[in-house]
């Protein structure tokens, strides 16, 4: 099921273009997470001033993966724009799939994208996505039952003392979890999570012949501490949610501890929304003792235009605008400097309307340190911290979050978890010719 909308501007250049012709419409498919819900509220101003109109299909994290994946590879034409990420963009143009940005007007700043995100979505220098938010990971807290727990939270904390909090800010009686965190199947939502904690904990996918590496200590040591953690202190149920059944939790003051998206710092801090928006602290993300990677992931949500739209001229004119400075300064004028998409622009951070909000500095902090060029403490063959950046990694990480999800489901152990990861990895790289 999903969202299906479309947002018309007023008046008669909504309808009529130079005089005649009937407004075009470009069909644009999103995730349905806040900033995007956000992004479609504001589309009035798109259409006003350039006559087109929108509409959006709105999805689901996973299902949209699926949907833009299936469209783009092949040749459906259901869309005009895709939000797509860091782990697409790059193959993606490189297979010619997505039309390149590299004529983008002078007044957008491309050099103004932090050099992170711009680097993350594009292929061979070419710009193939522009960013609407970026992000990477960083441990949300509640600083009132770390008070009360008699602990102090450190900028750079430690897995041991993230359990140990964990256990103390457990209150079952009264609904309250120490941790949350994504259990939920899927490459790019649990299956996000437990990759970046197994980097903090010395692991890694592949070694450098692309053997998988599951039947490694340090994947049995991550995988172990997870489920134990979450066991102890984590939500019940939590093998089925993601981002969005974690933000709720948050919100709604059931969760002491979340490491999860930088992007989330706007939402559970507004009052309208979150029960404990003046009780939240922020940290990096933690790292196990004695390793120096942190679960620090980097990642984008961006817009960009398949190859073969018969309505590019249309489509780069809304990838100009929902990406601009002039978008950051249209939502701040709308929600405050505190709701506008973050992690994109240098200027953002530079402006002390919005540098001085409390989650921003820790946010640039958490984005600077990720290095998808040297994810992890021993060498890989790859790029991307939470991904990695081959074409079959995306079908070979969802059938692993599966048998993860089960373990947190307690529908099987650790280790039979990960000798199924071990060997379906291993088969799968095997038939696609890599080893």
């Amino acid at each position: 099921m999903f969202l299906k909308h479309t947002i018309r501007a007023v008046g008669a250049a909504s309808v009529l273009m130079a005089g005649t012709a009937m407004a075009e419409t470009i069909t644009i498919a999103t995730v349905n997470n806040g900033d995007m819900i956000r992004m479609q509220g504001l589309t009035d101003d798109f259409t006003k001033k350039t006559g087109i109109d929108v509409e959006w299909v709105t999805l689901e994290e996973n299902v949209l993966r699926q949907r833009v994946t299936t469209d783009i590879s092949t040749k459906g034409g259901a869309f005009d724009i895709m939000t797509i990420g860091m782990y697409e963009t790059p193959i993606w143009g490189a297979n010619g799939w997505l039309v390149p940005l590299d004529d983008l007007p002078e007044s957008y700043d491309v050099e103004d994208i932090l050099p992170a995100m711009r680097d993350g979505l594009s292929h061979d220098g070419t710009l193939y996505a522009a960013p609407f938010y970026g992000e990477s990971s960083m441990l949300m807290y509640r600083t009132d039952l770390m008070e009360k727990a008699g602990l102090t939270m450190p900028e750079e904390p430690t897995w041991e003392f993230i359990r140990e909090a964990a256990r103390k800010m457990t209150d079952r009686e009264h609904g309250i979890n120490g941790i949350c965190l994504r259990g939920k199947a899927g490459w790019g939502e649990g299956g996000a999570v437990i990759t970046v904690v197994a980097n903090s904990f010395g692991a890694r996918w592949f070694d450098m012949d692309w053997n998988a590496q599951f039947d490694t200590p340090e994947w049995k040591e991550a995988l172990t501490f997870f489920v134990d953690m979450m066991n102890e202190s984590g939500p019940e149920g939590y093998a089925t949610n993601g981002f969005n059944e974690n933000l709720s939790l948050f919100q709604q003051g059931k969760c002491g501890m979340w490491m999860d998206a930088t992007v989330a710092a706007s939402f559970v801090t507004n009052p309208k929304d979150s029960t404990v928006a003046d009780k939240v602290g922020f940290a990096m993300a933690p790292h196990k003792e004695g390793v120096s990677k942190k679960a620090n992931w980097l990642w984008a949500w961006a817009l960009a235009i398949p190859a073969g739209t018969q309505k590019e001229d249309a489509a780069k004119k809304f990838i100009e605008w929902a990406t601009s400075k002039d978008y950051l300064a249209l939502v701040a004028s709308k929600e405050g400097w505190a709701n506008v998409p973050p992690g994109t622009r240098k200027s953002l951070y530079e402006n002390p309307e919005y540098g001085n909000i409390p989650f921003a500095q820790m946010t640039l902090k958490s984005i600077l340190a990720a290095d998808p060029k040297h994810c992890c403490e021993k060498p890989v063959p790859y790029t991307g911290i939470q991904f990695v950046a081959i074409p079959e990694f995306a079908g070979i990480a969802t059938e692993v979050s599966q048998e993860f999800s089960a373990v947190y489901a307690g529908q099987q152990s650790v280790d039979e978890a990960l000798a199924k990861a071990q060997a379906l990895t291993n088969d799968a790289m095997e038939a696609a010719g890599y080893r």
